[in-house]
């Protein structure tokens, strides 16, 4: 087993640096996705410290995937746009994040539980405590299933200005049990820390720092070749990043695929109309 520590100012700078180490230092795991041939894992246990994560640029160039699935991913984690989707009696998802998030089901229980909700509660009441976090793990349940969450659990913490002054800021560590570091890695951290700045804007703070703290951070062997590809397109390019502002008319076409869709709820149509008109309003500005 091997670990890393990687300390950087902006989210792709920290991705990039953190994969690459993987790639360099990773010890060899077999993994229960291994098709025949396949090359072992790459793994590590990291910590990923961001210490500006809304500082621009924003996104980095070479994640899989692209802008549009990004804004689809956000929604998804924020505004749980596919939680309908959850029906693993009928061999569909067996859970989302934001349905964990939001409604956590406990047995017994007469009614979910909403843990942002109670996590801006809590810090607004108590800005110092250390009790505010929210958890996906569901032991009654995940040791079973064929696709237990990652997503472990987040803990936010207000840190109060310095002497110098400022305003506080609220700081967002999450832990996760496995983080595919090529493939989803660099969409994980992009959706947590727009959920740190919703957070922190209903409680009444600057968001601050995020550290992610991976147990088992590997790259697939599966996904050995188009890696090389990724080391040599950051070797080969000097400009490996787009700013949020340039990925806002992407993010709008990701909100408009989510709403052809025929099986959406209403509720949630109602809150991505309010999203495009978001994305359209600031890129009506940007052109004025």
């Amino acid at each position: 087993m091997h670990s890393i520590h990687v300390v950087g100012r902006t989210l792709p700078e920290v991705w990039e640096t953190a994969v690459r180490r993987c790639w360099d230092e990773g010890a060899r795991f077999k993994t229960q996705y291994d098709k025949p041939g396949d090359p072992e894992s790459r793994d590590v246990a990291c910590l990923l410290h961001v210490t500006e994560p809304f500082a621009e640029p924003r996104i980095h160039k070479a994640f899989p995937g692209g802008l549009e699935d990004l804004e689809v991913y956000r929604a998804e984690v924020l505004l749980g746009v596919h939680d309908h989707w959850i029906a693993p009696d009928e061999g569909k998802w067996e859970y989302t994040y934001h349905e964990r998030l939001r409604a956590y089901r406990v047995p017994g229980a007469a009614e979910p539980i909403d843990q942002v909700a109670e996590v801006v509660r809590m810090l607004r009441d108590t800005p110092h405590t250390r009790r505010a976090q929210a958890v996906t793990w569901q032991a009654w349940q995940d040791l079973g299933i064929g696709d237990p969450a990652c997503l472990q659990r987040m803990w936010f913490r207000v840190e109060e200005p310095s002497p110098e002054g400022g305003r506080a800021r609220l700081n967002l560590a999450i832990h996760i049990r496995s983080n595919d570091a090529f493939k989803a890695a660099f969409m994980n951290m992009h959706a947590f820390t727009e959920l740190q700045r919703q957070v922190a804007a209903e409680v009444g703070v600057a968001p601050g720092d995020y550290v992610h703290v991976a147990d088992s951070f590997h790259i697939y062997g599966s996904y050995f070749s188009e890696f090389e590809g990724f080391l040599k397109m950051v070797e080969a390019r000097p400009d490996r990043t787009f700013t949020s502002e340039f990925a806002r008319p992407m993010f709008a076409d990701g909100v408009r695929r989510l709403l052809a869709e025929d099986d959406l709820p209403e509720e949630k149509r109602a809150v991505l109309e309010r999203r495009l008109e978001e994305l359209t309003r600031t890129e009506e500005g940007a052109e004025a």
